[in-house]
């Protein structure tokens, strides 16, 4: 019997209090990503994004003790201010990653007071999704999160 694909997900949801365009341009612009994308102490050292389906979604992190992970996968959804899924089972031009660990979906909502924001992990199976819930899922993405709202409060509206 096949696991709920449900149950293989990491999902946060909130409401943040920046409009949903700096949202986005936050998450696809790289001078912006790499102020937020990873929770403090870790840094973001580049970004590279190609926002289109088949396009490099690439970042580089960095630990406090650790070398500079690389990590790269390809968009596979892009509708403009609203939603953003990319991967890393893929790399750019589609083609089979050889380590994949996750696909994400970002879902974002205008609501009065800012935007509501969905990111969803999907994992393949159970343990990638419990190795990626041990690694700090809700508490680095929802770190980063804050980090995000902080970028956006100093984009110009």
């Amino acid at each position: 019997m096949k696991a709920d694909p449900h149950e293989l997900d990491l999902v946060l949801t909130r409401i943040v209090p920046v409009p949903r365009r700096l949202v986005w341009l936050a998450w696809t612009r790289p001078e912006h990503l790499v102020k937020w994308f990873t929770p403090a102490p870790w840094r973001t050292l580049e970004a590279e994004i190609d926002l289109r389906p088949g396009g490099i979604f690439r970042t580089v992190m960095q630990g406090p003790e650790g070398p500079p992970m690389d990590n790269a996968g390809c968009y596979l959804e892009v509708v403009e201010n609203e939603r953003l899924v990319f991967t890393d089972a893929l790399l750019p031009g589609w083609r089979p990653a050889p380590n994949p660990f996750f696909t994400a979906m970002l879902a974002l909502e205008a609501v009065e007071g800012g935007t509501r924001y969905t990111a969803r992990a999907m994992h393949k199976d159970s343990a990638d999704r419990e190795k990626h819930a041990a690694m700090g899922f809700a508490d680095g993405w929802g770190k980063a999160l804050d980090q995000l709202v902080e970028v956006a409060r100093g984009m110009p509206d």
